[in-house]
């Protein structure tokens, strides 16, 4: 073995001999000079003997070293480290004190050297002889200076009293007292004292400190905090385990009785399996219902495998299910329809105010009903904006036929499995929503709604609007396949009824399959009959407030309408009351005695400054009034044109117009250019013209086939250097030959002019029958041209 070069003058440790104060090694005295090791988990105690496992790279040297050895020792030092190559090991950060140990057992296994310690005595570094592995140091033994015997027996008596509590608690403490009874003797302070720090699990840098403690009165003192606090930590750790077992111990017990008890009642015919219980619980629901063949025949095989299956088996809950939801559904259940259409307008009279039209269309459509004795096979589409009551409506529909009433929406749906339901290959799997409405309402009849159905998505696991088509269409949904049950359901007596906002986006066929009915947006008398008849009272009741004690006028209830809620429907109506009510509430707590009444100057006080102002009117040259349709109902459109200089011809758009719109405006530029002088202007007008047509509001999209003719005129006015007659309103699309064409949107276009007080309108000839059969109250006060070509709205505009 080669030598390190900085020892090869050294004597080996064997060779050396030193002086004890306590304790000898066998046959010869304790060696001064010492091969050393690190240990990082924690001080090795004389009074303990332990295996230690080291990296073979560098301590296998250091091992074959003192195995050559006679008396097999070497120095063990805690080192507060991650353990590390030898690079990493500073000779300079080892603690004061380790423990003398006698090697046993070494050995390599797994790439890892092994070898049992026996802690022998304290030791200290006097110097250092090989700075490079093997380590090598001389070293002293230190000596504990003289105590008093009684206060050393007193501490002795203290730790041993606290070693007995400690046994108890945890078997391997018993253990290692064996281990330290056959080597040491009790009456020995020294090995007692480090034994009981040994003991306990304290940190490595406390039990260095106890290592680093020589006198025993100083050393004792150390130890028994950390064995108290041992033996509290055992005891709670107990108490803990005791509690934890008790626990289970009870639940077991409970289990067995349970066991036990079931097993009795079977023996004495008082009850029966789980198997035997769930087969008599899907027979008894059969009872009374009317299946089809096909059904029953499924229904039976799945009765007969769970009779045969285990109930502990996968497959057992996977057949309970499918018979759970087959059995629950109300084959051949009809509930008795109400054709009663005084009672139907009485409904649709109590929970909605206005909408006659809608009102008058659902009254025939019950009494088709009516007159045929049941209403089968019927899709009704309620289309309007936000707020207006189309799912409302479908409830009073289900009210006046006396039919169950289940809900759902389809809005941002994109998996067809909810419809149809998934397939019974995967856990988890669940009927589609249809099956769950009609277990859940349990007849075959109900009134089925599907809120927001223009809303519906697609995405790779299907497209539940294509789905829809065999759930809605009257032709097939007499043999509605559900995927689950994947059983034939008879949807054909079922009252589908659907809301959207727009009708762009639900596909065409689709759409085909649906009766539509237009809801439009209020006025502003059906929005104060409402906000008094439906939304104040329903506001109160909800705060708990008695009408006596908070009042709201008229007047108040139409600033609000006019100010703050301006939209087509009410949703926005109701918000600002129950704001209202809120704020008033705070008073009536502040005076209980006193009464409020809101009036119309009280509401900026309330809801702050009005957020709809009334608008002006723009007017003049080049300035036109339009009427639109969005989703949230009627609107005023101003269109404006202007000639910016007359250098060269050009035509300039702006106000975030959509396709269409930019083509009503080319359409319309080039019809008035080509009739200019048919209509009175200069003909080269717009040869030496630079023009920009704007429409206002140019953050909002807008789009849609409806404002040519108003495009035009804003054109012409400008041509002719002419203001068009004030007040006056129009909507209509145009052609290259002047045509007039059809809009849509008719009630709601006028309700947008009403409610800016415009009373004069130009509406397209084709929509005479539209405007003809408006309400009365609509049409009160309004003058409307009906405009066949151009040339008539020119009439109207420039007289």
């Amino acid at each position: 073995m080669n030598e390190p070069e900085d020892i090869e003058i050294v004597a080996e440790p064997e060779q050396a001999t030193g002086t004890s104060h306590s304790l000898a090694l066998p046959d010869q005295q304790l060696p001064d000079k010492l091969y050393v090791i690190p240990i990082h988990n924690r001080p090795l105690f004389p009074a303990q003997v332990l295996p230690v496992i080291v990296n073979p790279q560098p301590w296998g040297k250091t091992l074959e070293r003192v195995s050559n050895t006679a008396h097999k020792c070497l120095a063990l030092f805690y080192l507060d480290s991650p353990p590390g190559d030898a690079a990493a090991f500073d000779p300079d950060k080892l603690p004061e004190h380790g423990t003398l140990v006698r090697v046993h057992h070494a050995t390599e296994e797994g790439g890892k050297l092994q070898f049992v310690a026996q802690g022998l005595t304290r030791v200290r570094i006097r110097g250092w002889l090989s700075r490079k592995p093997p380590y090598l140091v001389e070293v002293d033994y230190p000596k504990s200076p003289l105590d008093p015997r009684d206060e050393v027996k007193a501490y002795g008596m203290a730790l041993i009293n606290a070693i007995k509590e400690l046994l108890p608690l945890n078997p391997l403490y018993s253990e290692e007292l064996k281990n330290y009874l056959n080597r040491f003797s009790p009456n020995d302070p020294s090995p007692l004292t480090d034994f009981a720090a040994a003991l306990t699990s304290a940190p490595g840098a406390e039990l260095q400190e106890v290592l680093d403690t020589v006198p025993m009165l100083k050393r004792m003192e150390k130890v028994l905090p950390l064995l108290r606090k041992e033996v509290e930590v055992g005891r709670l750790q107990k108490e803990l385990s005791a509690e934890v077992n008790r626990k289970i111990g009870e639940r077991q017990r409970e289990f067995f009785l349970k066991e036990q008890l079931k097993i009795i009642q079977q023996e004495l015919g008082l009850s029966k399996d789980d198997r035997s219980a769930d087969l008599e619980q899907f027979q008894q629901r059969l009872e009374g219902k009317t299946l089809p063949e096909q059904a029953r025949k499924r229904i039976d095989e799945e009765l007969n495998k769970l009779s045969i299956l285990e109930t502990g088996s996968p497959e057992y809950a996977v057949t309970r299910n499918y018979l759970d939801w087959a059995t629950a559904l109300p084959w051949g259940v009809y509930g008795q329809d109400k054709l009663d259409l005084k009672h139907a307008r009485q409904v649709l009279d109590a929970h909605h105010a206005g909408m006659d039209d809608i009102k008058a269309r659902i009254t025939e459509f019950l009494a088709v009903g009516a007159f045929k004795g049941e209403i089968a096979g019927s899709i009704v589409l309620l289309v309007g904006p936000p707020g207006v009551g189309k799912t409302s409506i479908g409830r009073s529909i289900a009210e006046s036929l006396g039919r169950p009433f289940y809900r759902f929406s389809v809005g941002g749906m994109r998996d067809e499995a909810e419809i149809k339901g998934h397939r019974r290959t995967y856990i988890g799997a669940l009927p589609g929503k249809l099956v769950q409405a009609l277990k859940e309402v349990e007849v075959m009849n109900p009134v089925i709604m599907l809120d927001e159905i223009d809303k519906l998505g697609a995405s790779y696991q299907g497209d539940p609007a294509s789905a829809l088509l065999e759930t809605l269409d009257p032709e097939q949904n007499a043999e509605f396949l559900d995927h689950y049950l994947d059983l034939r359901l008879d949807l054909s007596k079922v009252l589908f009824v659907c809301t959207a906002n727009t009708l762009d986006s639900i596909p065409g066929p689709l759409l085909d399959r649906m009766e539509v009915i237009r809801l439009s947006g209020y006025i502003t008398e059906e929005k104060l009959a409402i906000a008094k008849r439906h939304l104040w009272p329903k506001q109160l009741a909800k705060a708990g407030v008695a009408k006596q004690r908070l009042a709201i006028s008229d007047a108040a209830l139409r600033a609000l309408i006019e100010g703050y809620a301006r939209e087509a429907g009410v949703r926005q109506l109701e918000k600002q009351l129950g704001k209202l009510v809120r704020k008033a509430v705070v008073q009536l707590l502040e005076a209980p005695e006193r009464a409020v009444k809101i009036g119309a100057k009280d509401l900026e006080a309330y809801l702050g400054m009005p957020v709809f102002r009334s608008e002006q009117l723009l007017s003049g040259i080049g300035v036109i009034t339009g009427l639109a349709w969005t989703s949230m109902g009627g609107a005023t459109l101003p269109i404006e044109a202007t000639r910016i200089h007359s250098l060269n011809r050009g035509f300039k758009l702006t106000g975030q117009l959509g396709e269409v719109m930019k083509e009503s405006a080319e359409i319309a530029y080039s019809y008035v250019s080509a009739q200019l002088k048919h209509y009175g202007g200069e003909p080269g007008f717009f040869d030496q013209a630079f023009v920009h047509l704007h429409v206002p509001e140019g953050a909002t999209p807008k789009d849609g086939p409806s404002a040519g003719i108003s495009m035009a005129s804003a054109l012409l006015s400008l041509a002719r250097n002419q203001a068009p007659k004030k007040g006056v309103a129009m909507t209509g699309e145009l052609t290259l030959t002047g045509q007039v064409l059809a809009i849509g949107g008719v009630r709601e276009k006028v309700i947008a002019a009403r409610r800016q007080k415009l009373f004069e309108l130009i509406l397209p000839e084709a929509n005479r029958g539209s405007y003809e059969e408006l309400p009365d109250y609509l049409k009160a006060g309004l003058t409307v041209h009906f405009a066949k070509r151009f040339t008539d709205v020119a009439k109207v505009l420039f007289p």
